[in-house]
């Protein structure tokens, strides 16, 4: 890929998720204000009531609910520092797995409440937690690294069977899946094929990845990224352009940027080789860095 189509890429995907960034933030903020009114509310109605068990009981009851506001404050704080910055701040390292098993299914129910579409919510969330993990700045050995594609990558014509071996692939070039091994075979990671959540989840523990670079739909990267936890996972959407889960595809450049942030393998020069569509060798220069590439726009479903 030439310099100029890299920028235009670079530009491309970040003009796509400002948006998505902006609505994290303001539904994260909304739903710890929302929360926030609730335990208020909890510490006032039975107020007058304490008193009568203990009159100390009042003020313990309204020290917790202090308490609980605080830590929710901070917490949503933390995140969007996190987002906006792109570092670690305020302790937190440990926010992603806050924002998985909280925010999120809050952050669903407020956004029903504003009619905002669950695909929009989800495709946010992928976003801000790409930047967390993209925000701890670790490199993982190969052979820890796990790449999970969805089954609708491979050609719906096609015969092959890949849901167990993905060596099955005879890449004709037909679909991204053959562009996909050669990525697996370049780093050196573990590429599976999975056809839903409880095969993808039997992957995952017989595999044992400190990373997956995992590439789905809205809803299938949120609820996988739920379910690997504490496992980081980076999701790529893939696009459709015949719809859903039918002869998806994926840009194989976006996989190939995450895999230069997290795999930990040598860069002889900052230079790397690679095969180009007509055979030949190709050389590129190192890739930019993801903190300002993630995922790509994908057409709703």
């Amino acid at each position: 890929m030439s310099t100029e189509s890299q920028n235009f890429l670079e530009k491309e995907i970040q003009d796509s998720f400002e948006a998505r960034k902006r609505l994290f933030i303001g539904l994260i903020t909304g739903t710890s204000v929302l929360v926030c009114l609730i335990l208020l509310l909890l510490w006032y109605i039975p107020y007058v009531g304490l008193d009568s068990i203990h009159p100390w009981a009042p003020w313990v009851m309204g020290t917790v609910v202090a308490l609980a506001i605080g830590f929710i404050f901070w917490v949503s704080l933390g995140l969007v520092l996190n987002i906006l910055l792109k570092r670690p701040v305020l302790y937190s390292r440990n926010l992603r797995g806050i924002s998985i098993k909280f925010f999120l299914p809050l952050m669903t129910i407020f956004g029903r409440l504003l009619r905002i579409p669950k695909q929009k919510i989800r495709a946010s969330f992928i976003k801000v937690n790409n930047e967390l993990v993209l925000s701890e700045s670790r490199k993982y050995p190969p052979d820890k690294v796990l790449m999970l594609m969805p089954h609708c990558l491979q050609n719906s014509i096609c015969s092959r069977r890949l849901t167990y071996n993905v060596n099955n692939c005879k890449r004709c070039g037909e679909c991204s899946i053959s562009g996909l091994l050669d990525l697996s075979s370049e780093y050196g990671v573990h590429m599976a094929i999975a056809t839903g959540g409880t095969i993808a989840r039997r992957i995952v523990v017989n595999i044992r990845p400190r990373l997956i670079v995992a590439v789905a739909c809205e809803r299938d990267l949120s609820s996988g990224i739920q379910d690997a936890y504490p496992i980081p996972v980076y999701g790529v959407l893939n696009e459709r352009p015949k719809g859903p889960c039918l002869d998806t595809r994926v840009t194989l450049e976006h996989v190939r940027l995450a895999l230069d942030k997290f795999v930990d393998v040598p860069m002889q020069d900052s230079k790397s080789s690679r095969r180009g569509a007509d055979g030949s060798e190709q050389v590129t220069e190192s890739r930019v860095q993801l903190s300002e590439i993630s995922l790509k726009n994908a057409p709703g479903k």
